[in-house]
């Protein structure tokens, strides 16, 4: 192939990559460290599911990132945001609230009440469903229904 094809043949091909990049909305990030943050922060916007650990190689921290991992979109659609919390000798706002014992899972409801606590990790679909029974959930959906397709 000559030189001038090639260079042509590259950038055809890169252009619509860059188009679709630059026209995708950036997400919030689905995935945050506790740090500072505080619950409230959150409340009637994001479902926070809390993963507390002693330490990021737990094992059962790390099964339940994975987890986590596999199912984004699941998560997204219900307005889940994870928060990670891993050093318990710096205390959080979150980890002082929620005061946890080694791993633990907390889903928090858009109200700011703790709906669920588990001492093992969790899949999304166990997660998706214990919040989609929630009461605000099923407004959510109920509103989506009736809501006019654009």
């Amino acid at each position: 192939m000559k030189p001038f094809t090639t260079l042509a043949l590259a950038l055809t091909l890169a252009l619509p990559l860059q188009a679709t990049a630059a026209a995708a909305p950036e997400q919030e990030p689905l995935f945050v460290e506790a740090g500072t943050l505080e619950l409230e922060a959150f409340r009637w916007e994001k479902r926070p599911v809390v993963v507390f650990a002693d330490s990021p190689l737990d094992p059962m921290f790390r099964r339940q990132m994975e987890a986590l991992e596999l199912r984004p979109d699941e998560l997204r659609d219900r307005d889940v945001i994870v928060i990670t919390d891993t050093d318990p000798d710096a205390p959080s706002p979150i980890r002082q609230a929620l005061r946890p014992r080694g791993f633990m899972m907390v889903l928090i409801g858009k109200d700011g009440q703790i709906k669920l606590r588990k001492p093992q990790p969790w899949d999304v679909r166990e997660i998706s469903r214990s919040i989609d029974k929630l009461p605000d959930r099923q407004q959510e959906i109920r509103d989506r229904r009736a809501a006019p397709v654009r």
